[in-house]
């Protein structure tokens, strides 16, 4: 296994079933000439898109990078993905790790005459 674990989660492996079977329909239409099969073809690849990412959305999916050796096993949810995953572009389509409205806050006269000072850590 490697150390990012990557794909190796509920979602993924959900995903790639669904995406087996639909690409499989799209061969059988492409063989036998049928109309039918490619349109059911294609709308099952499109259902699976939509289930791996809602699956990814539900905390069924993790994050890329390193995790921890306790967060690889197959069935183990994802605590963050609520919040959003920093990078990942199906938490941004979904609107989240964003910065909301309530997060932000408006700069009154006193913070403008602070001098600015860095952060640390952070």
């Amino acid at each position: 296994m490697s150390q990012h674990d990557e794909g190796h989660t509920v979602a993924g492996w959900t995903g790639t079933a669904i995406a087996t079977v639909g690409s499989g329909l799209l061969g059988l239409g492409v063989c036998t000439v049928s109309v039918a099969a490619l349109v059911a073809g294609l709308a099952v690849c499109a259902v699976s898109v939509l289930v791996t990412w809602y699956l990814h959305l539900a905390g069924w999916g993790k994050p890329p990078g390193p995790r921890p050796r306790a967060q690889w096993p197959l069935g183990v949810r994802d605590t963050g993905a609520r919040d959003g995953h920093p990078g990942c572009v199906s938490c941004r389509l979904a609107g989240r790790g964003r910065r909301t409205a309530s997060a932000l806050r408006p700069v009154s006269a006193a913070d403008e005459a602070e001098p600015a000072t860095a952060e640390a850590g952070g």
